[in-house]
Protein backbone atom coordinates (compact mmCIF):
# COMPACT_ATOMS: atom_id res chain seq x y z
CA UNK A 1 0.00 0.00 0.00
CA UNK A 2 1.54 3.39 -1.30
CA UNK A 3 1.01 6.25 1.37
CA UNK A 4 1.24 9.58 0.09
CA UNK A 5 4.16 12.24 2.07
CA UNK A 6 3.36 13.86 4.58
CA UNK A 7 3.15 18.42 3.80
CA UNK A 8 6.01 19.42 5.85
CA UNK A 9 5.79 23.22 6.61
CA UNK A 10 9.43 24.15 6.59
CA UNK A 11 9.44 26.73 3.51
CA UNK A 12 11.91 29.51 3.91
CA UNK A 13 14.33 28.19 6.17
CA UNK A 14 17.68 27.28 4.16
CA UNK A 15 18.47 24.43 6.75
CA UNK A 16 15.37 22.70 8.46
CA UNK A 17 17.60 21.13 10.31
CA UNK A 18 18.80 24.56 12.61
CA UNK A 19 14.88 24.93 13.63
CA UNK A 20 14.88 24.22 16.57
CA UNK A 21 11.83 23.31 18.84
CA UNK A 22 12.09 26.84 20.92
CA UNK A 23 11.93 28.52 17.67
CA UNK A 24 8.77 26.66 16.82
CA UNK A 25 7.27 27.46 20.29
CA UNK A 26 7.65 30.87 19.50
CA UNK A 27 5.35 30.80 15.89
CA UNK A 28 2.10 31.35 16.07
CA UNK A 29 -0.75 28.59 16.47
CA UNK A 30 -2.31 27.27 13.67
CA UNK A 31 -5.44 25.14 12.53
CA UNK A 32 -5.27 22.51 11.78
CA UNK A 33 -2.50 21.92 14.09
CA UNK A 34 1.55 21.67 13.64
CA UNK A 35 3.91 18.91 15.05
CA UNK A 36 7.67 19.75 15.56
CA UNK A 37 9.14 15.81 15.37
CA UNK A 38 13.04 15.38 14.65
CA UNK A 39 14.12 19.14 13.37
CA UNK A 40 10.83 19.27 11.10
CA UNK A 41 7.45 21.15 11.37
CA UNK A 42 4.70 18.74 9.81
CA UNK A 43 1.42 19.91 9.07
CA UNK A 44 -1.46 17.78 10.13
CA UNK A 45 -4.01 17.44 8.20
CA UNK A 46 -7.51 19.03 8.16
CA UNK A 47 -9.84 16.56 10.02
CA UNK A 48 -12.21 14.92 7.72
CA UNK A 49 -15.92 13.39 8.41
CA UNK A 50 -14.84 9.82 9.34
CA UNK A 51 -11.78 10.92 11.38
CA UNK A 52 -13.87 13.53 13.22
CA UNK A 53 -16.80 10.78 13.75
CA UNK A 54 -14.50 8.52 15.34
CA UNK A 55 -12.27 11.08 17.01
CA UNK A 56 -15.04 12.72 18.83
CA UNK A 57 -16.86 8.93 19.66
CA UNK A 58 -13.76 7.44 20.89
CA UNK A 59 -13.00 10.37 23.22
CA UNK A 60 -16.70 10.01 24.51
CA UNK A 61 -16.27 6.67 24.92
CA UNK A 62 -12.96 6.15 26.71
CA UNK A 63 -14.00 9.20 29.17
CA UNK A 64 -17.65 7.87 30.08
CA UNK A 65 -15.58 4.67 31.61
CA UNK A 66 -12.02 6.21 32.63
CA UNK A 67 -12.65 9.61 33.64
CA UNK A 68 -16.01 8.81 35.81
CA UNK A 69 -13.95 6.06 37.88
CA UNK A 70 -11.19 8.90 37.87
CA UNK A 71 -8.66 6.31 36.01
CA UNK A 72 -7.79 8.24 33.17
CA UNK A 73 -8.87 10.87 30.70
CA UNK A 74 -8.88 11.09 26.93
CA UNK A 75 -8.22 14.44 25.56
CA UNK A 76 -8.82 15.21 22.17
CA UNK A 77 -5.75 16.87 19.79
CA UNK A 78 -3.42 17.68 22.79
CA UNK A 79 -0.59 19.65 22.75
CA UNK A 80 2.50 17.57 24.34
CA UNK A 81 5.76 18.70 24.43
CA UNK A 82 8.56 16.51 25.57
CA UNK A 83 12.02 14.86 24.43
CA UNK A 84 12.76 17.35 22.21
CA UNK A 85 9.44 17.25 19.91
CA UNK A 86 5.93 18.41 19.96
CA UNK A 87 3.24 15.84 19.26
CA UNK A 88 -0.30 16.55 19.01
CA UNK A 89 -2.17 12.89 18.71
CA UNK A 90 -5.64 12.69 18.00
CA UNK A 91 -6.51 11.37 21.21
CA UNK A 92 -4.00 11.14 24.38
CA UNK A 93 -5.45 9.04 27.38
CA UNK A 94 -3.44 10.02 30.88
CA UNK A 95 -3.47 8.36 33.72
CA UNK A 96 -5.37 10.18 36.32
CA UNK A 97 -1.90 10.48 38.59
CA UNK A 98 -0.41 11.63 35.68
CA UNK A 99 -2.29 14.28 34.06
CA UNK A 100 -0.18 17.31 35.27
CA UNK A 101 -2.44 20.36 37.06
CA UNK A 102 -2.11 23.39 38.76
CA UNK A 103 -1.75 23.86 42.36
CA UNK A 104 -5.62 24.37 42.84
CA UNK A 105 -6.56 20.71 40.58
CA UNK A 106 -7.25 22.08 37.45
CA UNK A 107 -5.73 20.40 34.45
CA UNK A 108 -2.45 22.14 33.98
CA UNK A 109 -2.17 24.35 30.16
CA UNK A 110 0.82 22.73 29.39
CA UNK A 111 1.69 18.62 28.76
CA UNK A 112 5.51 18.15 29.49
CA UNK A 113 5.18 14.43 29.31
CA UNK A 114 4.01 11.91 27.17
CA UNK A 115 0.64 10.13 27.14
CA UNK A 116 -0.17 6.65 28.65
CA UNK A 117 -2.07 5.81 25.39
CA UNK A 118 -1.35 7.09 22.22
CA UNK A 119 -4.17 6.86 19.69
CA UNK A 120 -4.03 7.95 15.68
CA UNK A 121 -6.33 7.74 13.31
CA UNK A 122 -4.69 8.28 9.56
CA UNK A 123 -6.16 10.52 7.33
CA UNK A 124 -5.30 9.58 3.02
CA UNK A 125 -2.77 11.99 2.81
CA UNK A 126 -0.60 11.59 5.96
CA UNK A 127 2.37 8.67 5.50
CA UNK A 128 1.94 5.34 7.49
CA UNK A 129 5.18 5.19 7.87
CA UNK A 130 5.79 8.58 9.59
CA UNK A 131 2.57 7.94 11.73
CA UNK A 132 3.86 4.92 12.58
CA UNK A 133 7.37 6.12 13.70
CA UNK A 134 5.25 9.01 16.20
CA UNK A 135 3.75 6.20 17.81
CA UNK A 136 7.05 4.24 18.39
CA UNK A 137 8.88 7.10 19.35
CA UNK A 138 6.40 7.57 22.41
CA UNK A 139 7.91 4.11 23.81
CA UNK A 140 10.83 5.75 24.86
CA UNK A 141 8.59 7.90 27.28
CA UNK A 142 6.18 5.96 29.34
CA UNK A 143 3.91 5.48 26.77
CA UNK A 144 2.26 1.57 27.50
CA UNK A 145 -0.13 1.07 23.91
CA UNK A 146 -0.46 2.94 20.79
CA UNK A 147 -3.49 2.53 18.14
CA UNK A 148 -3.41 3.43 14.33
CA UNK A 149 -6.70 3.52 13.20
CA UNK A 150 -6.93 3.50 9.68
CA UNK A 151 -11.06 4.39 8.58
CA UNK A 152 -10.07 3.12 4.82
CA UNK A 153 -9.32 -0.11 5.58
CA UNK A 154 -11.24 -0.60 8.39
CA UNK A 155 -8.15 -1.75 10.28
CA UNK A 156 -6.55 -0.85 13.94
CA UNK A 157 -2.70 -1.31 14.43
CA UNK A 158 -2.31 -1.91 18.03
CA UNK A 159 1.49 -0.88 19.25
CA UNK A 160 3.05 -2.63 22.29
CA UNK A 161 6.42 -1.44 23.66
CA UNK A 162 7.85 -4.97 23.86
CA UNK A 163 5.84 -7.33 21.56
CA UNK A 164 5.36 -6.78 17.43
CA UNK A 165 2.36 -4.94 16.29
CA UNK A 166 -0.86 -6.32 16.09
CA UNK A 167 -3.43 -5.60 12.91
CA UNK A 168 -7.13 -6.22 14.06
CA UNK A 169 -9.83 -6.07 11.33
CA UNK A 170 -12.10 -8.51 12.01
CA UNK A 171 -15.52 -7.19 13.22
CA UNK A 172 -15.98 -9.27 16.60
CA UNK A 173 -12.62 -8.89 18.05
CA UNK A 174 -12.13 -7.19 21.01
CA UNK A 175 -9.17 -4.38 20.53
CA UNK A 176 -6.26 -4.67 23.07
CA UNK A 177 -6.08 -1.48 25.47
CA UNK A 178 -3.39 -0.69 28.34
CA UNK A 179 -3.64 -2.20 31.59
CA UNK A 180 -5.34 0.65 33.34
CA UNK A 181 -8.04 0.39 30.75
CA UNK A 182 -9.38 -3.06 31.50
CA UNK A 183 -12.94 -1.75 32.29
CA UNK A 184 -12.82 -0.45 28.76
CA UNK A 185 -14.27 -2.53 25.77
CA UNK A 186 -14.40 -1.74 22.37
CA UNK A 187 -14.70 -4.08 19.14
CA UNK A 188 -13.80 -3.68 15.44
CA UNK A 189 -16.88 -3.87 14.28
CA UNK A 190 -18.57 -1.13 17.59
CA UNK A 191 -15.91 1.20 16.42
CA UNK A 192 -16.55 1.42 12.35
CA UNK A 193 -20.26 1.30 13.29
CA UNK A 194 -19.87 5.10 14.38
CA UNK A 195 -19.45 5.89 10.96
CA UNK A 196 -22.65 4.57 10.17
CA UNK A 197 -24.60 6.06 13.25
Amino acid sequence: MVQPQDRSQNEGLSNPRSFTLDDFLHLPRTKPAQEYINGQIIQKPMAQGDHSIIQGELTTALNAVLKQQRIARAFPELCCTFAGRRLVPDVSVYTWERIPRKENGEVALNFAIAPDWIIEILSPEQSYTKVTQKILSCFKEETQLGWLIHPQEKSVFVYFPDAPVGVFDTSEVVLPVPGFAQDFRLTVGNLFHWLVE
